[in-house]
Protein backbone atom coordinates (compact mmCIF):
# COMPACT_ATOMS: atom_id res chain seq x y z
CA UNK A 1 0.00 0.00 0.00
CA UNK A 2 2.86 2.27 1.09
CA UNK A 3 4.52 1.66 -2.36
CA UNK A 4 1.74 2.67 -4.21
CA UNK A 5 1.05 5.54 -2.56
CA UNK A 6 4.39 6.85 -3.64
CA UNK A 7 3.87 5.94 -7.03
CA UNK A 8 0.76 8.13 -6.74
CA UNK A 9 3.04 10.94 -5.27
CA UNK A 10 5.82 10.67 -7.94
CA UNK A 11 3.04 10.33 -10.91
CA UNK A 12 0.82 13.86 -9.42
CA UNK A 13 4.08 15.82 -8.47
CA UNK A 14 5.56 15.08 -12.33
CA UNK A 15 2.89 15.71 -13.95
CA UNK A 16 1.52 18.63 -12.01
CA UNK A 17 5.05 20.34 -12.07
CA UNK A 18 6.29 20.06 -15.34
CA UNK A 19 3.38 22.42 -16.27
CA UNK A 20 3.27 24.47 -13.45
CA UNK A 21 6.95 24.89 -14.02
CA UNK A 22 7.19 25.78 -17.90
CA UNK A 23 4.16 28.41 -17.37
CA UNK A 24 6.01 29.95 -14.38
CA UNK A 25 9.31 30.36 -16.48
CA UNK A 26 7.86 31.63 -19.36
CA UNK A 27 5.45 34.39 -17.70
CA UNK A 28 8.20 35.49 -15.39
CA UNK A 29 9.53 39.14 -16.78
CA UNK A 30 12.62 40.02 -18.78
CA UNK A 31 14.10 38.34 -21.52
CA UNK A 32 12.84 34.82 -22.18
CA UNK A 33 15.07 31.78 -23.18
CA UNK A 34 14.57 29.94 -26.50
CA UNK A 35 12.09 27.12 -26.29
CA UNK A 36 13.53 25.29 -28.83
CA UNK A 37 16.92 25.25 -27.04
CA UNK A 38 15.20 23.56 -24.01
CA UNK A 39 13.55 21.28 -26.33
CA UNK A 40 17.28 19.88 -27.72
CA UNK A 41 18.63 20.06 -24.33
CA UNK A 42 15.76 17.76 -23.35
CA UNK A 43 16.42 15.27 -26.36
CA UNK A 44 20.00 15.28 -25.68
CA UNK A 45 19.91 14.47 -21.99
CA UNK A 46 17.30 11.81 -22.42
CA UNK A 47 19.07 10.00 -24.85
CA UNK A 48 22.15 10.40 -22.90
CA UNK A 49 20.73 8.66 -20.02
CA UNK A 50 19.07 5.80 -21.82
CA UNK A 51 22.43 5.11 -23.80
CA UNK A 52 24.06 5.39 -20.34
CA UNK A 53 21.38 2.80 -18.70
CA UNK A 54 22.28 0.30 -22.01
CA UNK A 55 25.78 0.27 -21.11
CA UNK A 56 24.99 -0.48 -17.59
CA UNK A 57 23.08 -3.27 -18.66
CA UNK A 58 24.84 -4.46 -21.58
CA UNK A 59 28.03 -7.38 -20.33
CA UNK A 60 31.25 -6.58 -21.88
CA UNK A 61 30.97 -2.74 -21.19
CA UNK A 62 31.59 -0.83 -24.32
CA UNK A 63 32.04 -3.43 -27.02
CA UNK A 64 28.81 -4.72 -25.18
CA UNK A 65 27.07 -2.08 -26.27
CA UNK A 66 28.34 -1.87 -29.39
CA UNK A 67 27.11 -5.16 -30.64
CA UNK A 68 23.65 -4.38 -28.73
CA UNK A 69 24.01 -1.27 -30.95
CA UNK A 70 24.94 -2.96 -34.43
CA UNK A 71 22.25 -5.50 -34.20
CA UNK A 72 19.95 -2.83 -35.32
CA UNK A 73 19.53 -2.46 -38.57
CA UNK A 74 19.70 1.09 -40.46
CA UNK A 75 16.03 0.81 -41.73
CA UNK A 76 14.94 -0.16 -38.28
CA UNK A 77 16.62 2.78 -37.11
CA UNK A 78 14.89 5.18 -39.90
CA UNK A 79 11.36 3.94 -38.72
CA UNK A 80 12.00 6.08 -35.43
CA UNK A 81 12.32 9.31 -37.24
CA UNK A 82 8.64 9.29 -37.75
CA UNK A 83 7.81 9.36 -33.98
CA UNK A 84 10.43 11.66 -33.39
CA UNK A 85 9.79 13.96 -35.74
CA UNK A 86 5.94 14.20 -34.47
CA UNK A 87 7.55 14.44 -30.68
CA UNK A 88 9.45 17.13 -31.16
CA UNK A 89 6.81 19.52 -32.75
CA UNK A 90 4.75 18.32 -29.87
CA UNK A 91 6.98 19.73 -27.62
CA UNK A 92 7.52 22.84 -28.81
CA UNK A 93 3.98 23.31 -29.44
CA UNK A 94 3.64 22.76 -25.68
CA UNK A 95 5.58 25.46 -25.10
CA UNK A 96 3.59 27.35 -26.75
CA UNK A 97 0.13 26.43 -25.61
CA UNK A 98 1.64 26.78 -21.88
CA UNK A 99 3.12 30.27 -22.57
CA UNK A 100 -0.37 31.46 -24.17
CA UNK A 101 -2.44 29.30 -22.17
CA UNK A 102 -3.29 29.44 -17.87
CA UNK A 103 -1.98 26.02 -16.62
CA UNK A 104 -5.09 24.63 -15.73
CA UNK A 105 -6.63 25.77 -18.93
CA UNK A 106 -3.56 23.85 -20.57
CA UNK A 107 -3.73 20.33 -18.18
CA UNK A 108 -7.58 20.40 -18.72
CA UNK A 109 -7.62 20.77 -22.29
CA UNK A 110 -4.38 18.47 -22.96
CA UNK A 111 -5.94 15.43 -21.76
CA UNK A 112 -7.76 15.41 -25.02
CA UNK A 113 -4.26 13.22 -25.85
CA UNK A 114 -6.73 10.44 -23.93
CA UNK A 115 -9.31 10.91 -27.22
CA UNK A 116 -6.72 11.42 -30.09
CA UNK A 117 -4.58 8.30 -29.05
CA UNK A 118 -7.85 6.00 -28.57
CA UNK A 119 -8.69 6.98 -32.02
CA UNK A 120 -5.37 6.14 -33.84
CA UNK A 121 -5.02 3.07 -31.77
CA UNK A 122 -8.48 2.13 -33.05
CA UNK A 123 -7.24 3.01 -36.44
CA UNK A 124 -3.53 1.72 -36.52
CA UNK A 125 -3.37 -0.89 -34.09
CA UNK A 126 -7.01 -2.69 -34.65
CA UNK A 127 -7.50 -1.81 -30.67
CA UNK A 128 -11.39 -2.18 -29.15
CA UNK A 129 -12.62 -0.38 -26.66
CA UNK A 130 -15.41 -0.99 -23.85
CA UNK A 131 -18.29 1.05 -24.02
CA UNK A 132 -17.42 2.57 -20.79
CA UNK A 133 -14.20 3.81 -22.38
CA UNK A 134 -16.82 5.22 -25.76
CA UNK A 135 -18.65 7.14 -23.04
CA UNK A 136 -15.58 8.49 -20.67
CA UNK A 137 -14.58 9.98 -23.80
CA UNK A 138 -17.66 11.28 -24.97
CA UNK A 139 -17.53 13.13 -21.13
CA UNK A 140 -13.69 13.70 -22.07
CA UNK A 141 -14.71 15.81 -24.96
CA UNK A 142 -18.05 17.58 -23.35
CA UNK A 143 -15.53 18.42 -20.80
CA UNK A 144 -12.79 19.84 -22.36
CA UNK A 145 -15.64 21.78 -24.21
CA UNK A 146 -17.01 23.55 -21.57
CA UNK A 147 -13.69 24.94 -20.17
CA UNK A 148 -13.47 26.19 -23.77
CA UNK A 149 -16.52 28.33 -24.06
CA UNK A 150 -16.02 29.41 -20.28
CA UNK A 151 -12.09 30.43 -20.98
CA UNK A 152 -13.66 31.97 -23.93
CA UNK A 153 -16.09 34.24 -22.25
CA UNK A 154 -13.50 35.64 -19.57
CA UNK A 155 -10.55 36.19 -21.81
CA UNK A 156 -8.48 32.91 -20.76
CA UNK A 157 -7.76 34.51 -17.78
CA UNK A 158 -4.01 35.76 -18.05
CA UNK A 159 -1.65 36.03 -15.40
CA UNK A 160 -1.29 39.25 -14.13
CA UNK A 161 1.66 41.25 -15.36
CA UNK A 162 2.55 38.40 -17.84
CA UNK A 163 3.77 38.68 -21.15
CA UNK A 164 1.48 39.02 -24.43
CA UNK A 165 -0.42 36.48 -24.90
CA UNK A 166 -2.67 35.04 -27.34
CA UNK A 167 -5.77 32.48 -25.87
CA UNK A 168 -6.48 31.12 -29.44
CA UNK A 169 -2.70 30.65 -30.31
CA UNK A 170 -2.49 28.40 -27.28
CA UNK A 171 -5.52 26.94 -28.01
CA UNK A 172 -4.76 25.65 -31.51
CA UNK A 173 -1.22 24.78 -30.15
CA UNK A 174 -2.74 22.34 -27.26
CA UNK A 175 -5.39 20.79 -29.48
CA UNK A 176 -2.21 20.56 -32.43
CA UNK A 177 -0.39 19.32 -29.77
CA UNK A 178 -2.83 16.48 -28.65
CA UNK A 179 -2.95 15.14 -31.93
CA UNK A 180 0.67 14.72 -33.01
CA UNK A 181 0.46 13.19 -28.81
CA UNK A 182 -1.57 10.21 -29.88
CA UNK A 183 -0.27 9.70 -33.33
CA UNK A 184 3.22 9.77 -32.72
CA UNK A 185 2.54 7.11 -29.02
CA UNK A 186 0.37 4.47 -31.15
CA UNK A 187 3.28 4.50 -33.96
CA UNK A 188 5.87 4.41 -31.30
CA UNK A 189 4.03 1.42 -29.68
CA UNK A 190 3.58 0.03 -32.95
CA UNK A 191 7.23 -0.12 -33.91
CA UNK A 192 7.65 -1.62 -30.03
CA UNK A 193 5.18 -4.58 -30.54
CA UNK A 194 7.40 -5.23 -34.01
CA UNK A 195 10.63 -5.52 -32.49
CA UNK A 196 12.66 -7.25 -30.23
CA UNK A 197 14.65 -3.92 -29.52
CA UNK A 198 14.46 -2.51 -25.52
CA UNK A 199 12.49 0.45 -25.01
CA UNK A 200 15.68 2.24 -24.29
CA UNK A 201 17.43 1.73 -27.22
CA UNK A 202 14.45 2.43 -28.76
CA UNK A 203 14.62 6.14 -26.71
CA UNK A 204 18.25 6.54 -27.56
CA UNK A 205 17.34 6.42 -31.23
CA UNK A 206 14.23 8.67 -30.70
CA UNK A 207 16.71 11.28 -28.74
CA UNK A 208 19.21 10.90 -31.86
CA UNK A 209 16.63 11.86 -34.05
CA UNK A 210 14.93 14.46 -31.79
CA UNK A 211 17.95 16.15 -31.04
CA UNK A 212 19.02 16.52 -34.82
CA UNK A 213 15.17 17.67 -35.77
CA UNK A 214 14.98 19.87 -32.87
CA UNK A 215 18.80 21.63 -33.99
CA UNK A 216 16.89 22.16 -37.57
CA UNK A 217 13.44 23.57 -36.37
CA UNK A 218 15.24 25.62 -33.52
CA UNK A 219 17.63 27.46 -36.78
CA UNK A 220 14.44 27.51 -38.71
CA UNK A 221 12.22 29.46 -36.11
CA UNK A 222 14.95 31.37 -33.65
CA UNK A 223 18.24 30.58 -35.62
CA UNK A 224 19.41 34.52 -36.07
CA UNK A 225 18.06 35.19 -32.19
CA UNK A 226 19.92 32.39 -30.95
CA UNK A 227 23.53 32.82 -33.20
CA UNK A 228 22.92 36.79 -31.79
CA UNK A 229 22.12 36.27 -28.29
CA UNK A 230 23.71 32.62 -27.72
CA UNK A 231 22.11 28.73 -27.15
CA UNK A 232 21.68 29.12 -23.51
CA UNK A 233 20.44 32.88 -23.58
CA UNK A 234 18.14 33.20 -20.71
CA UNK A 235 18.98 30.29 -18.90
CA UNK A 236 18.57 30.14 -14.89
CA UNK A 237 18.88 27.60 -12.79
CA UNK A 238 14.69 27.50 -13.18
CA UNK A 239 14.82 26.92 -16.57
CA UNK A 240 17.83 23.95 -16.11
CA UNK A 241 14.73 22.52 -13.80
CA UNK A 242 12.18 22.71 -16.20
CA UNK A 243 14.38 20.83 -18.57
CA UNK A 244 15.70 18.22 -16.61
CA UNK A 245 11.70 17.46 -15.59
CA UNK A 246 11.59 17.31 -19.12
CA UNK A 247 14.04 15.06 -19.93
CA UNK A 248 13.93 12.54 -16.91
CA UNK A 249 10.38 13.21 -15.98
CA UNK A 250 9.34 10.99 -18.67
CA UNK A 251 12.00 8.06 -18.24
CA UNK A 252 10.74 8.39 -14.65
CA UNK A 253 6.70 8.11 -15.12
CA UNK A 254 7.66 5.12 -18.07
CA UNK A 255 9.21 2.99 -14.88
CA UNK A 256 6.85 3.75 -12.79
CA UNK A 257 3.65 2.82 -14.95
CA UNK A 258 5.50 -0.54 -15.45
CA UNK A 259 5.73 -1.54 -11.42
CA UNK A 260 1.77 0.60 -11.52
CA UNK A 261 -1.61 0.00 -13.32
CA UNK A 262 -3.63 1.90 -15.45
CA UNK A 263 -6.60 2.83 -12.92
CA UNK A 264 -3.43 4.35 -10.90
CA UNK A 265 -1.88 6.48 -13.67
CA UNK A 266 -5.72 7.83 -14.26
CA UNK A 267 -5.91 8.35 -10.80
CA UNK A 268 -2.80 10.58 -10.92
CA UNK A 269 -3.69 12.14 -14.06
CA UNK A 270 -7.08 13.69 -12.31
CA UNK A 271 -5.14 14.88 -8.82
CA UNK A 272 -2.59 16.41 -10.65
CA UNK A 273 -5.75 18.57 -12.58
CA UNK A 274 -6.46 19.31 -9.30
CA UNK A 275 -2.90 20.24 -8.24
CA UNK A 276 -2.32 22.56 -11.17
CA UNK A 277 -5.48 24.32 -10.44
CA UNK A 278 -5.36 25.11 -6.78
CA UNK A 279 -1.56 25.99 -7.42
CA UNK A 280 -2.68 28.50 -10.43
CA UNK A 281 -5.13 30.13 -8.30
CA UNK A 282 -1.59 30.73 -5.83
CA UNK A 283 0.62 31.43 -8.29
CA UNK A 284 -0.87 32.91 -11.17
CA UNK A 285 -4.26 34.64 -9.75
CA UNK A 286 -6.17 32.22 -11.39
CA UNK A 287 -10.06 32.50 -10.98
CA UNK A 288 -12.13 29.09 -11.06
CA UNK A 289 -15.42 29.74 -11.91
CA UNK A 290 -18.71 27.22 -11.88
CA UNK A 291 -18.08 26.46 -15.73
CA UNK A 292 -14.50 25.79 -15.18
CA UNK A 293 -14.84 23.35 -12.01
CA UNK A 294 -17.81 21.93 -13.97
CA UNK A 295 -15.67 21.19 -17.01
CA UNK A 296 -12.42 19.96 -15.11
CA UNK A 297 -15.06 17.84 -13.09
CA UNK A 298 -16.24 15.91 -15.84
CA UNK A 299 -12.57 15.74 -17.78
CA UNK A 300 -11.21 14.42 -14.11
CA UNK A 301 -13.87 11.46 -14.12
CA UNK A 302 -13.50 10.58 -17.80
CA UNK A 303 -10.02 10.45 -17.21
CA UNK A 304 -10.64 7.38 -14.40
CA UNK A 305 -13.42 6.00 -16.19
CA UNK A 306 -11.21 5.18 -19.11
CA UNK A 307 -8.60 3.89 -16.85
CA UNK A 308 -10.83 1.63 -15.27
CA UNK A 309 -10.26 -2.15 -16.69
CA UNK A 310 -13.02 -3.19 -19.81
CA UNK A 311 -16.23 -4.76 -18.18
CA UNK A 312 -18.32 -6.86 -20.39
CA UNK A 313 -17.50 -7.43 -24.21
CA UNK A 314 -15.67 -4.66 -26.41
CA UNK A 315 -17.46 -2.42 -28.55
CA UNK A 316 -15.12 -1.76 -31.87
CA UNK A 317 -15.36 1.45 -32.90
CA UNK A 318 -16.77 1.83 -36.78
CA UNK A 319 -14.50 1.85 -39.47
CA UNK A 320 -13.86 2.30 -43.12
CA UNK A 321 -12.99 -1.20 -44.91
CA UNK A 322 -11.90 -4.19 -42.13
Amino acid sequence: MATLGLFLAVLVVQNASLILSIRYVRTLPGERFFATTAVVMAELLKGATCLLLIFLQKQGGGAGLGRGLGRVGYVDTLKLAVPSLIYTLQNNLQYVAISNLPAATFQVTYQLKILTTAVFSVLMLRKSLSRLQWVSLLLLFTGVAVVQVEQGQVGGGSSPGAAQQSYAVGLVAVVVSCLSSGLAGVYFEKILKGSSASVWLRNVQLGIFGTLLGLLGMWWAEGAAVAAQGFFHGYSPLVWGVILNQAFGGLLVAVVVKYADNILKGFATSLSIVASTVASMYLFGFRLHPPFALGAGLVIGAVYMYSLPKAGPPLAAPMDGA
